[in-house]
């Protein structure tokens, strides 16, 4: 799957969603999407904790070695997030009336996505619940072994 096929189908289920750009915002994760890399979940939203911004548009890939968050900016340049398993702490859900909000607890920071359709949220939840348990289940056994 693409990442923008990925988010054309997320937005279609999820009309609700507020996000825009998707190929230009999809287009920076393909830049840093390595070879050996698979996609297994994309969703979008607002990275931003306020329910007003409405022009933070970015695309959320879960693959098989990280979370990659991509936002192109409407001018020039880009930003790219990376969440390595090793720093992934937490996932929180919160619903309002229309849009829903998703919380990435990190080592470092918090990062939000908001305006999100909240009959989204358990898919989103389960999604990167399950991926990145899995992804930390690895990388614990890896560090393990190492450590032998």
């Amino acid at each position: 799957m693409s990442i923008y096929e990925g988010a054309k189908k997320f937005k279609k289920k999820y009309p609700l969603t507020v996000a825009w750009r998707l190929k230009k915002n999809s287009d920076v994760i393909d830049k840093h999407l390595n070879n050996d890399e698979t996609v297994h979940y994309v969703f979008t939203g607002q990275k931003s904790q306020k329910f007003y911004d409405f022009f933070s548009t970015c695309v959320i890939a879960i693959t098989n070695k990280r979370i990659l968050i991509g936002r192109k900016r409407v001018f020039f340049g880009y930003a790219l997030d990376s969440i390595m398993p090793y720093m992934f702490n937490d996932l929180n859900v919160r619903t309002r009336i229309i849009w829903g909000k998703v919380c990435i607890d990190t080592i470092r920071e918090k990062i939000f996505v908001s305006n999100i359709d909240k009959d989204a949220m358990s898919e989103i939840e389960t999604n990167v619940s399950k991926y990145m348990f899995k992804l930390k289940k690895q990388f614990s056994n890896k560090e393990k072994a190492s450590i032998k």
